[in-house]
């Protein structure tokens, strides 16, 4: 009678291992698993983890969450944000949290960073900003596509009252 904890799977499905059991994989294995699992977010944009969303064919959509500190991105596999794209330089670039303001600068790419189809060195970015590593571009969001800034609603709250207040003024003036 066979026991189950000791099937021993076929050759053709036998994954290498070493001394302690540990899988060993190929660099491609590797490759795509950090594909599907990367750095790549399908997590909601807010002020506190905003994303970078692609918006070129190819990595359209994709998000890459931001986090606390300094990401590197570029088309090395030790980047924290990898872009396989030619136009992209190895180390492209650096994106800081300073003080809650996201900052990205360039590090001597070879094609450069841009923000709003400007080249920078260093730029802090705001919601909606577009910014173009190479050829690949990205729009950086610290909100949902039509979601209101909560600074929008109270600054339209504040207008509403001192239009009331005025229309009073206006009103106890000619009575």
């Amino acid at each position: 009678m066979d026991n189950p904890r000791n099937v021993t799977p076929s050759a053709s499905s036998r994954r290498p291992s070493g001394p302690q059991g540990t899988r060993l994989f190929s660099t491609d294995e590797l490759n795509r698993l950090a594909d599907e699992a990367g750095a790549a977010s399908t997590g909601s944009a807010s002020v506190h983890e905003p994303v970078l969303e692609g918006a070129n064919a190819g990595l359209e959509g994709r998000r890459f969450s931001l986090r606390a500190g300094r990401q590197t991105i570029g088309r090395r596999d030790d980047n924290d944000i990898v872009i396989g794209d030619l136009s992209v330089s190895s180390a492209h670039a650096w994106i800081m949290n300073q003080q809650g303001h996201y900052v990205i600068m360039n590090t001597l790419s070879t094609n450069g960073t841009f923000v709003n189809g400007k080249r920078v060195h260093e730029a802090t970015l705001k919601h909606g900003d577009r910014v173009r590593l190479g050829q690949v571009e990205f729009v950086f969001l610290t909100r949902e596509p039509g979601q209101r800034s909560p600074m929008r609603s109270v600054a339209v709250a504040v207008g509403v009252v001192v239009v009331i207040a005025a229309v009073a003024a206006l009103a106890w003036w000619l009575l």
